[in-house]
């Protein structure tokens, strides 16, 4: 049983996998950063200094001014400003995605573009090459 987790773990495949998890974490850390740290700063003070990571609707009776003193107390909260920013990082991966991906079908169909359609054929009769558009063998003067 240990020979055959070993093969498992040591093919390359595995490798390959684990190498795309790590970026695709990396990747998705960058992403967060850029929603949270350079989009939505501008965004909020286009929006009246709107800070969206503090957004939060307290469900507990008592009132809080802000969502810190709101998690420190213990109380419920529904933190849809946090909410909104994760949709937005998932928007912008989404798209990077959709946009690497789309670019690789590009290649792909560069890749195998169709073959030029013949322009010579044989003759049924004599086997000889012959225009494709030729109704009369030149060779053996058959007609096609």
């Amino acid at each position: 049983m240990l020979k055959e987790f070993k093969e498992f773990a040591l093919k390359g495949n595995m490798f390959d996998m684990a190498v795309g998890i790590i970026l695709g974490a990396s990747f998705g850390k960058i992403i967060s950063s850029l929603v949270n740290d350079v989009l939505m700063p501008p965004i909020g003070m286009a929006l009246g200094n709107v800070d969206f990571s503090k957004l939060f609707i307290n469900l507990s009776d008592t009132a809080y001014a802000t969502l810190a003193a709101a998690q420190e107390s213990g109380a419920p909260t529904i933190n849809y400003g946090a909410f909104i920013n994760g949709v937005l990082d998932f928007v912008i991966v989404a798209f990077v995605l959709f946009l690497i991906i789309r670019q690789m079908n590009r290649m792909k169909r560069e890749e195998e573009a169709p073959a030029a359609a013949p322009t010579m054929k044989e003759c049924i009769y004599c086997l000889s090459s012959i225009s494709i558009k030729a109704t009369r063998c030149a060779h053996c003067t058959a007609t096609l």
